[in-house]
């Protein structure tokens, strides 16, 4: 399959972790990644369930809202540096205004997103794991 500026056939079959408190959200994304052709894992809405998750599922990249049910999704973020699993955060709050190391250096989509910012941030991530060693 050939690869197109959005990265689109590196998207097949990629495990996106998706953790997101607003339930409408977290459909919408989920719809987009399985459009995409990824595997979704979750939608979760607390950390301690996303949390639970990481333990049991190795996700490819992760899709974050910057605060779940239970708090800041940093424990997630740390948790996902940790794994080496890429992450991204899906949040209304500027990137500049996030305090949290954790949180502050990663990539983010600025809600309300659409369906192609996803889909670039999504192969930007995927794209940064295929280059580690």
């Amino acid at each position: 399959m050939a690869e197109d500026d959005t990265g689109a056939a590196r998207l097949a079959g990629a495990r996106v972790l998706v953790a997101e408190d607003e339930f409408v959200i977290a459909l919408e994304i989920e719809a987009a990644l399985r459009e995409f052709g990824c595997v979704v894992l979750g939608p979760t809405a607390s950390v301690a369930d996303t949390l639970d998750l990481l333990t049991r599922e190795r996700p490819d990249a992760a899709l974050l809202d910057v605060k779940l049910l239970d708090g800041p999704a940093t424990p997630v973020a740390e948790a996902c540096a940790a794994r080496g699993v890429p992450f991204a955060l899906a949040t209304g709050y500027d990137g500049g205004g996030l305090p949290e190391p954790a949180l502050s250096a990663a990539p983010y989509l600025a809600k309300p997103f659409d369906v192609g910012e996803l889909r670039r941030v999504l192969a930007a991530l995927l794209a940064s794991r295929a280059d580690e060693p």
